[in-house]
């Protein structure tokens, strides 16, 4: 693929998220039609979600980190057969992890993740189903990244866009041990953390009817 055609994302001071070359993007009813180059709502806003209307312009919204975020730090948790990786800074809060393999991920605890309390197996699967990148792996001192799928961006259901296969995130400083292959990017305008997802949609009620 030449450069030129390369998917790309690029993130509009206090605007919106410009996306081109984009062909897989999807909701929970499916497809979204899409353009060579489209503009995403980020200050979740937008009567016309998830497509960005100019309403960033009139609400205030700001692009910049704030104070109290989550730290940007990656912790090491090591195990008999499993390294489990994890940056809290750049979670979601999906809860895919805790809902699935609550014997491992305890994260109301000290020592939040407890590599040898399942199998590799079932830590692997879990780990797989993160949305944001977050967590991942190493088995023998390397580091696996399984996510090779062709870039597709979902639009969850009241929360982040999902961005999977990699992507060209242009003008941002990533979080330690982030992939460019799968992250969760902001559209209710309240993260801390901006452009990534740090959960706030669930605590601000954040509602996208239509998609």
């Amino acid at each position: 693929m030449s450069p030129e055609n390369k998917p790309n994302i690029t993130l509009m001071s206090d605007g919106p998220y410009v996306v081109k070359n984009l062909k897989h993007f999807i909701n929970q009813k499916g497809q979204i039609e899409t353009k060579e180059r489209m503009a995403l709502c980020r200050c979740g806003s937008s009567a016309n979600k998830p497509f960005c209307d100019g309403t960033h312009s009139k609400n205030g919204f700001s692009s910049a980190k704030l104070d109290g975020r989550v730290e940007d730090k990656r912790e090491n948790y090591k195990g008999k057969k499993i390294t489990i990786h994890d940056n809290r800074g750049i979670c979601a809060h999906a809860g895919y992890c805790t809902d699935n393999l609550a014997s491992v991920f305890r994260f109301k605890e000290e020592q939040g993740i407890h590599p040898d309390s399942a199998s590799a197996d079932e830590i692997i699967a879990t780990i797989k189903k993160c949305p944001s990148g977050a967590l991942n792996y190493s088995i023998d001192n390397n580091e696996h990244i399984d996510r090779d799928d062709e870039l597709a961006i979902f639009v969850a259901p009241n929360g982040p866009y999902v961005v999977s296969g990699e992507c060209d995130l242009l003008d941002t400083k990533w979080g330690k041990g982030a992939l460019n292959k799968q992250f969760t990017l902001c559209r209710c305008g309240g993260s801390k953390n901006k452009p990534f997802c740090d959960g706030t949609h669930w605590s601000i009620k954040f509602s996208d009817d239509k998609n």
